[in-house]
């Protein structure tokens, strides 16, 4: 019979359907017990879909019934523990003048969430709405620098004393960079972050608008958790790369939405692929497809696959967003279908 450690070792050839990696190395196998009526697997999948354990399961049998001198194989598959009763959640607010509102987040840094709220909005506005853009990156904010801003004129608030947000290329929006220098860093605790993300939902001169959309810092902070659980939101596009490291955190992104009872819209490949200009192949550079795998494991919509193009990263840096300068880009015509897929599904869902 062999060792628990032999039988994990054989286990790290079963890979997690979809991926390159193994069940091990993601932490689904919890236990191995060896008896002699054979060998007991004890298994962790809360957040998989029961097609996928059944899959996983499966191989694990296969693979384990395999090695010599095992009589039999067990698989006990852990089930997700009964929710501990949760206190009552504050009451979300709607803002006022604002009919739709629809958060933009990543599980982490360095996938072109911004690039992609900002070419998301303006597509939006391309198809008729009359749209509106919350830069939620206090510490990083990038929205003023992708669509402009003019430094003469500043920020302007109301004899109210209700911030004016900034018109650029059909919409309006607002950023702590319209409020700090170029070169002036933010640090601040989370509570007065906490107070600034406020102000800019409930104290902006936003006017009529048929959708609102956040540009969420990212990951799932403080920050996050105070705007997702403050205001009424529609709904959430999570945008993430093809490569695994990022779309391990595609989960925690999708669980601070379900934590907060907020719909996921779906979920946007940005990266995905590379087409040389010279000789016209096509460069996978980050893998490719793993968003629309992980869609599809968590039963949500895919929006959508954007390529790297450098078109997309000029029009970030020189306040020229593609959306507005090449709308009939291939890039562009991407953003629009999506952005027809967002509120479509907003507007059914309400």
């Amino acid at each position: 019979m062999p060792s628990p450690q032999e039988i994990l070792t054989e286990l790290k050839k079963v890979k997690y359907p979809g991926f390159t990696r193994d069940i091990v190395s993601f932490g689904l196998v919890k236990d191995i017990e060896v008896g002699h009526s054979g060998v007991t697997v004890m298994l962790s999948a809360p957040s998989a879909s029961p097609e996928i354990v059944d899959r996983i399961v499966e191989e694990i049998r296969k693979t384990v019934a395999a090695m010599p001198g095992v009589p039999g194989v067990k698989v006990e598959v852990e089930r997700a523990a009964p929710a501990a009763p949760r206190m009552a959640a504050p009451a979300k607010s709607p803002v006022p003048g604002v009919s739709r509102i629809v958060a933009v987040a990543s599980g982490k840094g360095g996938v072109g969430k911004s690039t992609v709220a900002v070419n998301l909005t303006l597509a939006m506005a391309a198809l008729g709405r009359r749209v509106g853009l919350m830069d939620a990156d206090v510490y990083g904010p990038s929205v003023a620098m992708m669509v402009g801003q003019d430094r003469d004129l500043g920020a302007k608030v109301t004899p109210e004393r209700r911030i004016v947000p900034i018109e650029r290329f059909g919409i309006r929006y607002v950023s702590m960079a319209l409020f700090i220098g170029e070169q002036t860093p933010v640090i601040w605790r989370g509570p007065m972050v906490t107070k600034l993300e406020t102000e800019f939902l409930f104290n902006v001169e936003w006017g009529q608008l048929d959708c609102l959309v956040l540009d969420l810092p990212p990951g799932t902070g403080d920050a996050q958790l105070t705007i997702t659980q403050r205001v009424a939101l529609d709904g959430g596009v999570i945008v993430t790369t093809p490569q695994q490291i990022a779309l391990l955190d595609v989960r925690r992104g999708v669980a601070m939405f379900n934590e907060v009872g907020t719909p996921v819209l779906g979920v946007i490949e940005n990266m995905s692929y590379y087409i040389c200009r010279k000789c016209g192949h096509r460069h996978e550079i980050f893998a490719h497809g793993g968003g629309r795998q992980m869609a599809e494991e968590m039963n949500l919509p895919f929006l959508g696959e954007i390529p790297i193009v450098r078109e997309l990263r000029e029009g970030g840096d020189t306040a020229s967003p593609i959306v507005v300068t090449m709308p009939d880009h291939p890039v562009s015509v991407a953003f629009k279908s999506i952005a027809a897929k967002v509120l479509e599904s907003v507007e059914r869902r309400s």
